[in-house]
């Protein structure tokens, strides 16, 4: 019988985990996990790990949601895969068809791809490519924000933010137009978040003014800049930056993959600034978290560049091997179902309203920075100096001792540095949330006791 100790040497033994330094697991233990249920993980031993961080942000439903797991199972009857060059198969048409329904208006094309950063690439292609086609050879270039994060694959990495991801590889990448992020953490004291993101828009506005005959699109996470320590910004950005690509004929790319499905406080961030992007990057939440999907969604303008005979060779030449999975979009489809099912939007404000109330008391903490939220998600910035904001030296390893005290009450707070932050699945109940914001108090206070 399987043990938690005999599972995590099989693991140290064969497995390189993922973004992990795995010198670490000599002296920090791995958590084996037998079973997940709703916000629940429980170990070998049954210990139970409140999860939330709606593990890396894609049970958006909790696990195991009973309705996605039979749709899964039906589905699995009848057609497990089939390659979706020259085929197709119900799912992935029934939902291409939903989603473009529930998109930003204009957005009537789905193309599929299975996991985020392949979304991303897509996006990114089909952005230049469409400037090809078009005749418009100088649009070769991309523009970025700082602290920003698409993804690991090297294409979405060069269009992150320079720092911990991307400087290793930089030999390799593209190089970016990177404009100074929205993010409202550097605001003056006393400047409105509206303000302050408005007034960032100035670097963005004089990129795009010098350079817009060879940019071909600007990429940016909507609102809240996950893996970059959650930052967050105002919507009145996106509507200048949706005005500002129309103006100067460059696509606007939303990299919805982490702010998609109602993790803002609307079924997609965009809407917040009322905006249609011309490239909208799905992943993560799409599945509720069981298998890996996503999607590139895009206008039928796009769609008709590349729309020609085969002897013009300006096809979109761009696949996986599990591209559309029929499981994946069973899955999806149901994620879809749950959402018709209840006002999800309206319950996650009031779920929002109590972990912002559960984690008040930090507003005044000596070493934190700030506390900030933008619908599902609640981050907490630990900080030396919070007057100055100067940061914990990043080898002082702040945030892993609030992971390291998460576990020891079970409940699972994996940081960004020295950011703490809730992303709990939609289900998450009034009392798991007093403790899920209890124990990352008594974290912050043993992380910052000395």
């Amino acid at each position: 019988m399987t043990d938690n100790a005999t599972l995590s040497a099989r693991s140290r033994a064969h497995v390189w985990h993922p973004c992990t330094q795995m010198k670490d697991h000599e002296w920090l233990p791995l958590v084996p996990i037998s079973r997940a249920e709703g916000v629940w993980l429980e170990d070998f031993e049954g210990k139970r790990y409140l999860d939330a961080v709606s593990s890396w942000w894609t049970n958006i439903f909790g696990h195991r949601h009973p309705h996605i797991v039979e749709r899964m199972k039906t589905q699995l009857d009848t057609l497990d895969h089939v390659m979706l060059a020259g085929f197709t198969h119900e799912p992935v048409v029934e939902l291409a068809e939903r989603l473009c329904a529930i998109a930003p208006e204009g957005l009537d094309r789905a193309f599929f791809a299975d996991n985020g950063s392949s979304a991303v690439e897509a996006a990114l292609k089909m952005s230049f490519h469409y400037w090809q086609n078009q005749g418009q050879t100088k649009k070769t270039k991309f523009v970025a924000l700082d602290n920003a994060y698409h993804g690991e694959t090297l294409g979405a990495l060069a269009v992150g933010g320079t720092g911990l991801y991307r400087d290793a590889y930089k030999p390799l990448l593209l190089e970016p137009l990177q404009v100074p992020s929205p993010d409202c953490y550097g605001r003056a004291p006393g400047e409105s978040w509206e303000d302050y993101s408005s007034r960032q828009f100035v670097h963005m506005e004089a990129t795009l003014e010098r350079h817009a005959d060879e940019i071909c699109a600007v990429i940016v996470e909507p609102l809240l800049q996950c893996a970059g320590s959650m930052r967050m910004y105002h919507p009145i950005y996106l509507k200048r930056l949706r005005e500002a690509c129309t103006r100067h004929g460059v696509h606007f790319i939303a990299d919805e993959i982490a702010t998609g499905f109602g993790r803002t406080g609307k079924l997609f961030a965009c809407e917040w600034a009322n905006v249609s992007p011309d490239f909208m990057c799905l992943s993560k939440g799409i599945t509720g978290g069981t298998l890996a999907l996503a999607v590139v969604l895009t206008h039928e303008d796009i769609y008709q560049a590349f729309y020609d005979d085969y002897s013009s060779y300006r096809a979109f030449l761009h696949s996986h091997s599990y591209t559309g999975s029929p499981l994946a979009c069973a899955a999806a489809l149901a994620t879809l179902d749950v959402f018709e099912q209840q006002d999800w939007m309206a319950r996650n404000r009031k779920l929002g309203h109590l972990m912002w109330m559960a984690a008040s008391e930090l507003l005044d903490h000596p070493h934190v920075a700030e506390v900030r939220q933008q619908g599902m998600v609640l981050a907490i910035e630990m900080a030396q100096n919070v007057r100055d904001k100067t940061p914990y030296p990043a080898e002082q390893r702040r945030g892993l001792r609030v992971y390291q005290h998460g576990l020891e009450k079970g409940v699972l707070l994996r940081p960004l540095g020295n950011v703490i932050y809730f992303m709990p699945p939609y289900v998450i109940q009034p009392e798991e949330i007093a403790l899920m914001a209890s124990t990352a108090i008594e974290g912050v206070n043993l992380a910052t006791a000395d």
